[in-house]
């Protein structure tokens, strides 16, 4: 999506924040949205992403949903949120920003390029969960695509750019039209944990079949679309057929929230990996190690908390 907000800020530039005089060194663009854009900054030798936005009532809403999300895991540290505050360039024109952790990954399809569909399912699950996290504290992440989803070691996932992040009940703030549900004529554009349910369902279809998803928008007319169109397509690819029965649900809202969809999708692959030969998937092994970082990260908080 493109924007008419019109900052640049050079590589190497260092940004002065007005109020608490932190000092951050620019050194590239990572990105922009409808209301901003990101920047990857450096501070203290650690690595940032900077959210530079053009209202401060607008970026106010992202900060709330990281002190959300923050609050909710309980970690006694603030793993999402480092920083807010204004910068003031030459001439007196301030903007607001906000710091964030920078997330080192790649986006879904270039990290399935990287290492091969049979990851497809543990990114999945991993990326429900993430979802079934953020509903939990009330909010419905709108935006959903495959832009907005960085994949890292293990499989795991973690969500960026957080500008269609809309509290439960409220009309989503941002989305983008191929992963709207209103889009398909099968429902409307609030919040609620169907919404983001129904985009994961079409960034499934997305990852293994591109280019007849993009071939199918052009031909149906607004007013004929549906989940059957996007359904017809899971059950032609080979990659989807197991998990149509599982979309039929995401898209036709049969899922009460994002933790049953995620409990569905964790038995529909309990069951195909039982039914397997005895050689074990490189996402098996994935979400194991992936198990015993969280393991470690459980045991260091719970020590560090009885210091």
């Amino acid at each position: 999506m493109t924007t008419s907000f019109n900052l640049e800020l050079r590589k190497g530039m260092t940004v002065i924040g007005k109020w608490r005089q932190r000092r951050y060194r620019v050194e590239k663009l990572l990105g922009e949205g409808a209301n901003g854009k990101v920047y990857l900054v450096e501070r203290d030798r650690s690595w940032y992403a900077m959210k530079v936005g053009m209202d401060t009532v607008d970026l106010q809403s992202e900060i709330n949903v990281l002190k959300s999300l923050a609050a909710q895991r309980r970690s006694g540290k603030d793993a999402f949120l480092f920083d807010v505050d204004d910068l003031q360039l030459p001439g007196g024109k301030e903007y607001p920003f906000y710091i964030m952790r920078y997330v080192r990954g790649v986006t879904l399809p270039n990290y399935l390029s990287q290492h091969g569909m049979e990851w497809f399912p543990l990114l999945g699950l991993h990326l429900l969960n993430k979802l079934a996290e953020l509903h939990a504290a009330g909010w419905v992440f709108g935006d959903l695509k495959a832009e907005n989803v960085m994949a890292l070691d293990y499989g795991r996932i973690e969500l960026i750019d957080f500008g269609g992040v809309t509290a439960a009940g409220k009309s989503v703030r941002q989305f983008t039209e191929i992963y709207d549900r209103g889009y398909w004529n099968m429902g409307s554009r609030s919040a609620d944990g169907g919404y983001d349910l129904f985009s994961f369902g079409v960034l499934c279809i997305q990852l293994h079949e591109p280019k007849r998803l993009m071939q199918l928008t052009k031909e149906r007319l607004p007013q004929n679309r549906s989940a059957d169109d996007l359904l017809d397509l899971a059950s032609g690819s080979p990659g989807l057929q197991p998990y149509v029965s599982w979309l039929e649900r995401a898209f036709r809202g049969g899922f009460p929230d994002a933790a049953a969809a995620a409990e569905a999708w964790r038995l529909l692959l309990h069951r195909r990996e039982r039914s397997r030969p005895a050689a074990v998937p490189l996402w098996v092994k994935g979400l194991f190690a992936g198990s015993l970082l969280l393991l470690a990260g459980a045991i260091y908080w719970l020590f560090a908390g009885g210091l």
